[in-house]
Order: C-alpha cells, then sequence, then structure tokens
C-alpha cells in the first residue's frame, strides 16, 4: 500500500485523540474504512501502532517512532506550501494589510497613494476589522501585516512601534465643556458618557483612568467602534474620551470639539503587526518600509 498524507494525517489524529472513530470523524471517512488503513500500514511496517487492549487506545513504542515520523512529513510539507505561497505572492507583488477601523479611510488613502507611487506593479489589499480579528488574520496567515492597537508581541507575532495618539475629551459644540480649553479629570465626575464595548481594550484603559483619578461617569451607551461613538456624541448622547487624531474631520466641519485631558496620560497605542519568522515579498516589505518611515515622520 502507497502510504499517503492523509494516511499520515490519520496515524496522527488516531495518537492525538486515543481513538479510530474519532480521526475517522476528523478526516471525514467511516470508521471501517479508519481501521483498515491503520492496520495495512501496521502490515507493511510489520509492527503494531496501538495497543487495542487499552481504552482508550494507547500508542506502542513503535507507534511513538512512526507517529514523530508522521509529525515530521507533514510539518515539511506545511513548510513547503508556505514556502510555495511565498514565491506566488513574489511572483505576484501582492502586499495584504489588515487594520483597525479607527485608522482611517482618507488616511489609507494617502499610504495606498503612496505605496501606488512607489510600487506601480505591485497590489495593495487592505481589509478594516475589529482589533481582534486583525490579530486573528496575522495569525492565520490571511494577511501580511496589520495595523492594531494595544498589540504586544507573542511568540508567534511581532508588535512594532508605529504610533502612540493622545486622548482627549470629545464633547459636541453645545457641550458646556466645550467652552473650556481643558478638562482637569475631577470635571468629568458625573458627565453622562459614551464608551468602548467592555470586552475592547481602550475601554479597560479608560476605565483604569477614571479609577486612577476617583471619577464616576453615567455610562449611557456603549459601542464596539469608534464611528458610533463619535455620531452618538455629536448628537449630543453624552461626552466620549478617543484619540484626537480620528475626531479630525469632524473638528473641521465644526461637529465636535477635542479637550485636551488633565493629566495628560491617556495615549492610544497603534502597532504593525505581523507573524515571526514571515517571509516578505518585495512589496510587503515595501509597504512595511513605507509604514515605518510614517512612524518617524510623526515623531519628528
Amino acid at each position: 500500500m502507497a502510504v499517503t498524507l492523509s494516511h499520515l494525517q490519520l496515524i496522527r489524529d488516531v495518537a492525538h485523540n486515543h481513538s479510530v472513530s474519532k480521526a475517522a470523524r476528523i478526516n471525514e471517512m467511516s470508521q471501517s474504512a479508519a481501521s483498515q488503513a491503520v492496520q495495512e500500514i501496521e502490515r507493511e511496517l510489520g509492527v503494531e501502532l496501538f495497543d487495542r487492549s487499552t481504552r482508550p487506545l494507547t500508542i506502542t513504542p513503535a507507534g511513538k517512532l512512526y507517529l514523530d515520523y508522521c509529525r515530521d512529513v507533514l510539518r515539511r510539507h506545511d513548510e513547503l506550501r508556505a514556502e510555495l505561497d511565498v514565491l506566488k505572492r513574489k511572483a505576484n507583488g501582492v502586499a495584504r494589510l489588515a487594520a483597525i477601523y479607527s485608522v482611517g479611510l482618507s488616511e489609507m488613502s494617502e499610504i495606498e497613494a503612496r505605496f501606488a507611487a512607489r510600487y506601480p506593479e505591485g497590489e495593495l489589499q487592505v481589509s478594516y476589522l475589529r482589533p481582534e480579528r486583525v490579530w486573528q488574520a496575522i495569525a492565520e496567515d490571511q494577511a501580511d501585516l496589520g495595523l492594531m492597537s494595544y498589540a504586544e508581541s507573542s511568540r508567534e507575532i511581532v508588535a512594532l512601534p508605529w504610533r502612540d495618539e493622545q486622548m482627549v475629551v470629545a464633547v459636541a459644540p453645545t457641550h458646556p465643556l466645550a467652552a473650556r480649553q481643558s478638562v482637569p479629570a475631577s470635571a468629568l465626575e458625573g458627565e453622562t458618557f459614551v464608551g468602548f464595548d467592555d470586552d475592547l481594550p481602550i475601554q479597560g484603559h479608560i476605565e483604569r483612568y477614571f479609577r486612577d483619578h476617583k471619577v464616576t461617569v453615567d455610562m449611557a451607551l456603549h459601542f464596539d467602534n469608534l464611528q458610533m461613538i463619535k455620531e452618538a456624541v455629536v448628537h449630543g448622547a453624552g461626552i466620549s474620551i478617543m484619540p484626537e487624531r480620528v475626531m479630525r474631520e469632524e473638528m473641521e466641519h465644526g461637529r465636535m470639539v477635542a479637550l485636551p485631558l488633565e493629566p495628560a496620560e491617556l495615549f492610544r497605542p497603534v502597532r504593525i503587526v505581523h507573524r515571526r519568522r514571515k517571509v516578505f515579498n518585495e512589496v510587503t516589505a515595501g509597504l512595511l518600509g513605507l509604514l515605518r518611515e510614517e512612524n518617524r515622520l510623526n515623531a519628528a
């Protein structure tokens, strides 16, 4: 019998689940077909891979050796596929960028224009996602680079500095606070507040600021994106705290007012994320360089 990758996957899954039936379901085959495949491999090797006298199944010493072989071959196969994908992307010249919504369409348009000028034959694919989905897209290699807030490096993913955005009090022009030059934390006491969903890091960051300065607000509304929060503030539903950078369009049109906080301790960290040991094609490496150039310009 010619042993295929599917056979190696089956042996791996039987060993992992200690069950032929579970492995059969995972590999979308009947239990009888799975059992026959395992037995044929054992006959060809001349050893038993699993001890069938125990429940659940246990792997034999010979089985452990063969399991290591299976894992090694499957790993090498995955590496081959990944390297072939890299070669394909190099040929295609595609850079895949996942970004949080609040990076902004206007700002991304500037990045895309600079990218197009530098790499006229390249293609930039941009996806807008929630922060946790940006991380997932990078982890699952659905995107090459990500822009997200509150990211920290892990064993699998690198988080590079991009910028730290100053957070300010956002109010409608008709709000009593709008006439101030700045807002001490104590002035927020009792204010009707429009916040972020509790599961978002930015909300936890804001709430820690309130606790540190012994401020209690009336949390009236909360949303999972800045655009909804901005609309709520514009229409007088309450005040909020957000990065000043994302308010620029509303401020230019007189729809919102940004007030510096005192003390000014709140910043939203936005990071560039990518997989460790990621091999970039030319245009993706260029995009990373372009983003880091912008970071240096912002810092200057």
